[in-house]
């Protein structure tokens, strides 16, 4: 855990939290027309130089159109893996609230408290399995856009180079707002379950 400093948390008790329910209900449209929107995307932005073989230029742009897709897909799912985060640390809070040892340890503040970052850093010591998703870059999608926009909303160099130093720069932002240091909780004092539920049917 490095030097990080846990808080003191009177007891041996070990506290159970609700569950993470990891959600995958956004709609995004079916997969054809999401790389249609994404050719669109490498056209307008004239990523492709000029080639005489126009042929292979067609192809060319197309395996760019199903790249943009993929990294808009990962985009949705750090973005659904942010936003089930903040609501598990929504139902925590219900949870601190209810028990006397654990009331102390969150100040009230305008929502989402920076110091709710705490949260995030649990997750990370208690070695949840995200799949690929890196929490800190999900929760600052989640901060960032409060709903996923659409693929065509982004340019190509959004979705190649520049979400993951967004989402990193949103959430440090956000965690640095804190103005005392964070009371990060012991890992071996809590549990949880971590459940994904099925997306809907499209």
């Amino acid at each position: 855990m490095g030097d990080r400093s846990y808080v003191d948390i009177p007891g041996s008790a070990t506290h159970e939290l609700p569950p993470l329910l990891i959600r995958r209900e956004r709609e995004t449209g079916p997969l054809d027309q999401m790389v249609v929107r994404a050719a669109e995307i490498v056209e307008s932005d004239d990523v492709l130089a000029a080639d005489s073989d126009e042929r292979s230029t067609e192809q060319r742009k197309f395996d760019l159109a199903l790249n943009l897709t993929e990294q808009y897909l990962r985009l949705i799912s750090h973005w659904e893996w942010g936003d089930s985060v903040l609501e598990w640390i929504r139902q925590c809070e219900i949870t601190f609230a209810s028990e006397s040892v654990l009331r102390g340890l969150l100040h009230p503040d305008v929502w989402p408290h920076a110091g709710r970052s705490s949260f995030v850093t649990l997750l990370e010591d208690k070695a949840v399995p995200t799949r690929g998703v890196v929490i800190e870059q999900a929760v600052g999608l989640r901060l960032t856009f409060r709903h996923p926009p659409p693929i065509d909303c982004f340019s190509n160099q959004f979705l190649f180079y520049l979400n993951s130093p967004v989402a990193r720069s949103a959430y440090q932002a956000w965690a640095g707002l804190i103005r005392s240091e964070a009371a990060l909780f012991p890992p071996e004092r809590f549990h949880f379950q971590v459940v994904e539920l099925p997306g809907l049917e499209s």
